[in-house]
């Protein structure tokens, strides 16, 4: 999938302007939650704080994630970025989704509480409304220069490997859900004179951010660990080895190195010819997978051997 061009941000753009969203909304949420008492507010701020840390981390991966190649990391330390991601998402799930679970359960099965100056709160959160949109906006944005194979929204974040963009979507997304959730609760409060409605919304707001990071560590695991092109993709690659000298692909192996740069090792059976002849396919086929990947930095290893029907590929 070709998702940017090199000397593109990279969906940084939207984590900045996440940073600076939250920051404003985290502020106002507490002090909505000091004037209130509403625990869905108190939840929603401990989201926004955390936000803020996980965005702060992000960038120090971007950060991380550009240094140069050395002896000790000849491919660079792109892959930093999926090692903060995993941070941030478990941040998310223990500070921002646990934690207001806790808070709330507690309000729901032991402590009574109150939702004062309910008005307040409302405008708080509307206020909240328009910021978070604002930064999901930027997202989108982000997401539709990055996606130009034109995918379906769902299809380019489960194929992208931009971790900073899926978490930003998630969090700004997960955000407006949490903030209209709080809006229900708060009008429910407010109209039943019963503030078990504003700790339930609190519930459910913990419980939507523990599944939304629970994904994310389970997709940015799998980033880390290496992942292979998309299918896509491998069927362009191989489209290089359909040539008259090119008896068998007996084996080929890929590997995202980061968003941006790929790794490929291929086994190939030629044709009886001398060195010479054999150096110049595989600079032809090297050749043409690069220029069908433009947008990638692609790292190229090709061998040859005699096919074998006995040969064995070990997945």
């Amino acid at each position: 999938m070709k998702e940017r061009n090199k000397s593109s941000n990279g969906g940084m753009l939207s984590v900045i302007a996440a940073l600076g969203a939250n920051i404003l909304v985290a502020i106002s949420k507490f002090i909505g939650y000091a004037i209130s008492g509403s625990v869905a507010m108190l939840n929603e701020s401990i989201h926004s704080v955390v936000d803020c840390a996980n965005q702060i981390l992000l960038l120090i991966g971007d950060r991380q994630s550009k240094k140069g190649k050395s002896a000790i990391h000849p491919f660079g330390q792109a892959r930093a970025k999926y090692f903060y991601s995993i941070i941030v998402a478990m941040m998310l799930f223990f500070c921002g989704g646990a934690l207001g679970i806790m808070e709330a359960s507690e309000k729901i099965l032991i402590a009574e509480h109150y939702v004062e100056k309910s008005w307040i709160v409302l405008a708080i959160l509307l206020i909240g409304i328009i910021i978070e949109s604002f930064s999901l906006h930027i997202a989108l944005k982000e997401i539709k220069v990055l996606n130009k194979e034109k995918l379906p929204l769902y299809k380019f974040l489960k194929e992208s490997r931009h971790s900073e963009i899926l978490i930003i979507f998630a969090e700004d997304s997960c955000a407006l859900i949490g903030l209209l959730l709080a809006i229900i609760g708060t009008i429910l409060s407010f109209l039943t004179n019963n503030a078990f409605y504003d700790a339930l919304s609190g519930l459910l707001i913990g419980i939507l951010l523990c599944s939304s990071a629970l994904l994310l560590v389970r997709e940015f695991y799998s980033l880390l660990v290496g992942e292979s092109v998309s299918n896509k993709d491998l069927a362009l690659i191989k489209l290089s080895f359909s040539r008259p000298e090119v008896t068998k692909l007996i084996d080929i192996r890929t590997i995202h190195l980061s968003p941006v740069d790929i790794f490929l090792a291929a086994k190939i059976d030629v044709n009886a010819g001398d060195q010479e002849k054999i150096s110049q396919l595989i600079n032809d086929i090297e050749r043409n997978i690069r220029a069908d990947f433009p947008d990638y930095t692609v790292y190229i290893y090709i061998e040859t051997d005699k096919f074998q029907n006995d040969y064995h590929r070990d997945i």
